[in-house]
């Protein structure tokens, strides 16, 4: 074997191994793309069903993004949850608890307002909520624990908002609200779904390091 063939033995491995890898990341990337589509086409049919009275009991996996309709009275507490939307700014989640003429309090989140709006009135009274029912643990190691001080909570925690304002662990992330709330941006639960993104991503990487593993044995026969 010439000694220029012994050369491209080392970086031929390397780069093939290389793709390996990435390609078949890509793949575990469709495998995502399409339990993710699944996903989202049964959360869609749930939350496009009319709307159903609350369930005296709810399970968090055949309940998940049900739609509901539910009357009741807000509470004066609430739990504002740091965010933003984009080309909108900065503002805040409103988390209230909402009490039914039976006494069950679960929390709602209302929608999304602007920093400039924080200090408007609060929706309060007898209001009408439809909405998805939502179980969210938003929080990681890296959440900053709630300002107590300011009411800023920088996640949405099902269990500790429901200990805050003494509810039911459920939420209702509101579609509508009767009667309607001024400054108010309601916003639907949804899904990024990313992954036919990130596949293609990892292929053309792939394709890149063959051609740059192609380019190097060239170069070391030459």
């Amino acid at each position: 074997m010439s000694l220029s063939l012994r050369r491209m033995i080392g970086p031929l491995i390397f780069g093939l191994g290389g793709a390996a890898i990435l390609v078949n990341l890509g793949l575990w990337q469709l495998s995502r793309l399409e339990w993710k589509t699944a996903l989202i086409n049964t959360e869609s049919a749930r939350m496009s069903a009319p709307p159903v009275s609350l369930p005296a009991t709810l399970d968090p996996l055949k309940d998940h993004f049900l739609h509901v309709e539910i009357t009741g009275t807000l509470g004066a507490e609430m739990a504002d949850v740091l965010t933003s939307i984009p080309q909108v700014g900065p503002g805040y989640k409103m988390i209230a608890a909402l009490e039914t003429p039976q006494g069950r309090r679960v929390l709602v989140d209302l929608g999304f307002i602007l920093e400039e709006n924080r200090v408007a009135p609060r929706p309060s009274g007898s209001v009408s909520v439809t909405g998805n029912v939502f179980w969210p643990n938003e929080t990681d190691w890296f959440t900053p624990e709630m300002d107590q001080t300011r009411n800023i909570w920088f996640a949405r925690d099902l269990d500790l908002m429901s200990a805050a304002l003494q509810t039911e662990p459920v939420m209702i992330v509101a579609r509508t609200i009767t009667p309607p709330v001024a400054n108010l941006y309601l916003r639907p639960s949804d899904r990024p779904n990313n992954h036919l993104n990130y596949a293609i991503t990892w292929f053309s990487l792939a394709f890149v390091w063959l051609g740059m593993t192609g380019l190097l044995l060239w170069r070391i026969r030459r």
